[in-house]
């Protein structure tokens, strides 16, 4: 099998071939670390978590590097509001990106270098540039000459003619041109700076992930990811950087998640409408934010409602409870003659080649999350019918789920442990202790043997309110769920 992955430079999926095989090296961009993180970034943070993973999977030697912007306008207003240094800041909010990567299950990268630690790095960089008379200094600053690059646009696919002044391109009265963009910026008074020889000051933005890229991967490397709202100007920028300073092909495949609309509406802080992963993770399992993201393919746009997060968790507790029936059936019948249906057994025992077969074209994962939840639907249907189950196939798929687990961090928890997980989030939400449910039962169960079916329907109205259901039968409530 052949792994392609779709090339945001080429404008196609083309064959991984990496520079130095088996070695790998990616390179994703981190957060500003100024505010907690949403959403949009836990879909970047799963996206190349589980690139990550299937490169390992896949046999390769994999150096990933995400990097922290521990120094930026927004760290510095945002510390003037609190009244506190921005370091204060930065470390405030590294240390929540660690709490939530941890709360979501990552794998931590090879290297999580932060902006501030690689200054001379970037001063490296930028005096070559104006050497090269690539970028030129000017009453403190040093900017870029877009105009020097003569194919820059070539991953956002826009013309420099076109560009205008906006507000993602900075403005500087003394700049030559609108479009050139800070390599070095001059530090106002009370702002963070280090000498330069250009005088103090700090650096721009797009000039740290060219530095910390190469530092770690090299001139050039494999993979450099990120949002699709970092292509321009961010990416595009390092490229003309980078590639003007190294004289080098920067970066062989560029990859891009798609964006997240919150109720239809593109996801924003302007706009208000964004989630922080903390606050989800006080009402939905890891699981099912991660199940949310990875039941969409990476490039395509996600939707987000209160209703869709809702039945992706209802999806994923569905999925569970197959696996504890499947598991437990497979305890029981390590010996039996039972034959599932040859249709079940042709889909389980070729499940991992179907997985990596959707992963190597260009890291489906929604096609794998179809391919699952069909198979729930057909050890459901069989398991109906039967009390017995052939322990092999019941065994090859265990295992065919731990595999998938280890690249998508799904669908491998131990069954009982997450139903147990969920029930306790879903707790919060309830008034009554288990005890106190487990009474109301009791009682319900009394009513309906006196026939005083009033009061049992009062009291299972009662649970219902809070979000409780009953299982009924016709010799009392045997159970209830949230």
């Amino acid at each position: 099998m052949t792994l392609k992955i779709y090339n945001t430079l080429a404008r196609k999926k083309q064959e991984f071939v990496p520079l130095n095989p088996p070695k790998v090296g990616m390179y994703v961009c981190g957060v500003t670390v100024y505010d907690e993180c949403h959403l949009g970034h836990a879909r970047a943070v799963f996206t190349f978590d589980v690139i990550y993973r299937y490169l390992k999977h896949r046999g390769y030697e994999v150096t990933y590097v995400r990097n922290f912007t521990d120094v930026d306008d927004k760290i510095i207003n945002r510390a003037n509001q609190e009244g506190v240094s921005w370091k204060v800041i930065a470390e405030k909010y590294i240390a929540a990106f660690g709490r939530d990567m941890g709360d979501l299950g990552t794998l931590v990268p090879t290297h999580e270098p932060k902006a501030t630690e690689h200054i001379a790095h970037m001063q490296k960089i930028i005096k070559g540039l104006v050497e090269k008379q690539m970028a030129y200094p000017i009453e403190g600053d040093v900017f870029y000459s877009v105009r020097k690059k003569k194919d820059y646009g070539k991953l956002s696919g826009k013309k420099i003619d076109e560009l205008e002044a906006g507000a993602r391109i900075e403005i500087h009265e003394a700049k030559k041109e609108a479009i050139d963009f800070a390599l070095w910026k001059k530090s106002k008074p009370d702002e963070p700076q280090w000498d330069s020889p250009w005088g103090p000051g700090r650096p721009g933005w797009h000039i740290e992930c060219s530095a910390m890229s190469m530092h770690f991967l090299g001139s050039t490397f494999d993979i450099h990811g990120g949002g699709r709202d970092l292509m321009f100007p961010h990416h595009e920028n390092e490229i003309a950087q980078s590639e003007g300073f190294s004289e080098k092909p920067f970066v062989r495949y560029w990859i891009h998640n798609g964006f997240i609309n919150i109720n239809a509406e593109k996801m924003s802080k302007s706009l208000g409408n964004f989630f922080t992963i903390h606050e989800l993770l006080k009402r939905y399992h890891p699981e099912a934010l991660r199940l949310l993201i990875l039941a969409a393919h990476y490039r395509s746009p996600l939707d987000y409602t209160e209703k869709i997060m809702e039945a992706t968790q209802a999806s994923l507790d569905r999925w569970y409870a197959t696996l504890a029936r499947v598991s437990t059936q497979c305890q029981a019948s390590s010996k039996s003659k039972d034959h599932p249906p040859k249709d079940l057994v042709n889909k389980v025992e070729s499940l991992v080649s179907a997985f990596e077969e959707a992963m190597d074209d260009d890291f489906n994962t929604a096609k794998v999350v179809g391919l699952l939840f069909d198979l729930v639907r057909e050890w459901n249907k069989y398991l109906d019918g039967t009390t017995e189950i052939s322990g092999k196939t019941c065994q090859t798929f265990l295992k065919a789920a731990q595999t998938i687990h280890g690249v998508l961090g799904l669908f491998g928890s131990d069954p009982q442990v997450y139903l147990n997980q969920v029930k306790a989030l879903k707790m919060v939400k309830v008034t009554l202790s288990d005890e106190e449910i487990q009474e109301k039962i009791n009682q319900r169960n009394s009513a309906r043997q006196t026939k005083n079916w009033a009061l049992a329907d009062a009291i299972r109205n009662e649970l219902a309110s809070l979000g409780i259901t009953l299982k009924d039968n016709p010799d009392g409530t045997t159970g209830w769920n949230i």
